[in-house]
C-alpha cells in the first residue's frame, strides 16, 4: 500500500513539474522579416559641362589727339609712293629731318638747261628695278653714325599715308642695309601726325594705280 502511495506522489510531482509547461501560456514564435533587398543604386549622370567664356576686354585706342586733333599713327606704317603707286613698308621716324627712299643707279642729268636725276626704285610685289626720272632739287649732306658724311640728291615725290596726302622732298640713297626700304622724317609728320611707337600698321593706305596717279605728276 505504502507503495502504491510512494508511486501516486512521485507522479503528481512529475505531473505538477511537467503541467506547469503545460499550463503556461506559450509565447508566440518570433515573427521572421524576409531577408531585405537593398535597392539597385542607379548612378545619376554627371551633367553636361558648361562653357563658362571670360568677357573679353577690348581696349580701344585713340585715333587723334592733340589740341589739333591730330591722326595718330605707329612706328611702322603702309606707305604710297607716287607716281610709281609702289607701297613700301615704312619707317615713321619723328628723329630724322628729311624723308629717304632706297633707290639705284642715280645719276645727275642736264636737258635744256635743266637738271633731273634719273634712279631707279625696287617694286616691292615684284622685287623689279623700275626707272624712273624727277626734276633734281638740291644736294644734301647727311651724316652717318658711322663713317663719313654721305652726299644725297633730293627730289620731289608724293606720299600717301591714309587721309594724308603731300609732296615733299626726298632723299635717294641705298638703303640696302636697313629694315625698311622708305623712311618718312619730320618735313612730312610735323603738324599732320602724333606718332605713337608702341602702335604698328595703325592705317590701311589704299594703293594707287599709276595710271591714277598721272594727274599728279
Amino acid at each position: 500500500m505504502n507503495r502504491i502511495v510512494k508511486k501516486a506522489g512521485l507522479y503528481g510531482l512529475l505531473l505538477v513539474l511537467s503541467g506547469c509547461s503545460w499550463l503556461r501560456p506559450q509565447a508566440p514564435a518570433p515573427q521572421v522579416c524576409p531577408p531585405q533587398v537593398c535597392p539597385v543604386c542607379v548612378s545619376k549622370a554627371c551633367p553636361a559641362p558648361r562653357v563658362i567664356e571670360k568677357e573679353k576686354i577690348v581696349t580701344v585706342l585713340p585715333q587723334t589727339a592733340g589740341e589739333l586733333n591730330l591722326p595718330i599713327i605707329g612706328e611702322v606704317e603702309h606707305v604710297v609712293v607716287h607716281p610709281s603707286g609702289f607701297q613700301y613698308e615704312a619707317r615713321i621716324d619723328t628723329g630724322a629731318e628729311s624723308s629717304s627712299i632706297h633707290a639705284e643707279n642715280i645719276l645727275l642729268l642736264e636737258r635744256d638747261g635743266k637738271q633731273f636725276v634719273k634712279f631707279s626704285l625696287l617694286n616691292p610685289e615684284t622685287n623689279e628695278l623700275v626707272e624712273m626720272e624727277r626734276r633734281f632739287q638740291r644736294t644734301v649732306l647727311i651724316k652717318q653714325k658711322d663713317g663719313e658724311p654721305e652726299r644725297r640728291y633730293v627730289v620731289k615725290l608724293w606720299f600717301t599715308l591714309g587721309d594724308i596726302k603731300e609732296r615733299i622732298d626726298v632723299t635717294l640713297s641705298n638703303r640696302a642695309d636697313f629694315t625698311y626700304p622708305l623712311l618718312v622724317g619730320r618735313n612730312l609728320l610735323t603738324d599732320i601726325a602724333i606718332v605713337d611707337v608702341s602702335r604698328r600698321h595703325t592705317i590701311n593706305t589704299a594703293k594707287v594705280t599709276r595710271k591714277a596717279m598721272e594727274k599728279v605728276k
